[in-house]
């Protein structure tokens, strides 16, 4: 997929474990996992919204287009 997600990155960053982002945007550990490693194929913009406020970043820091072809299933 050309969407990447670099919520690690910011994660890193501002020096917080999944847990803690987990406890401060309400979502359960699972679902940031799956967020976090790309495999999420959509995302609410209050879910987004929630991150962004928590990491106290944009959209853009955690979300990154790369033209390419789509993979093969």
């Amino acid at each position: 997929m050309p969407i990447i997600v670099n919520m690690d990155v910011m994660m890193a960053r501002r020096k917080m474990s999944l847990n803690e982002l987990s406890d401060r945007v309400g979502l359960t550990l699972a679902n940031l996992s799956i967020l976090k490693t790309g495999k999420a194929k959509a995302i609410r913009f209050s879910t987004l919204e929630a991150i962004c406020e928590a990491l106290q970043c944009q959209p853009a820091d955690i979300l990154e287009y790369v033209p390419g072809e789509e993979p093969e299933d």
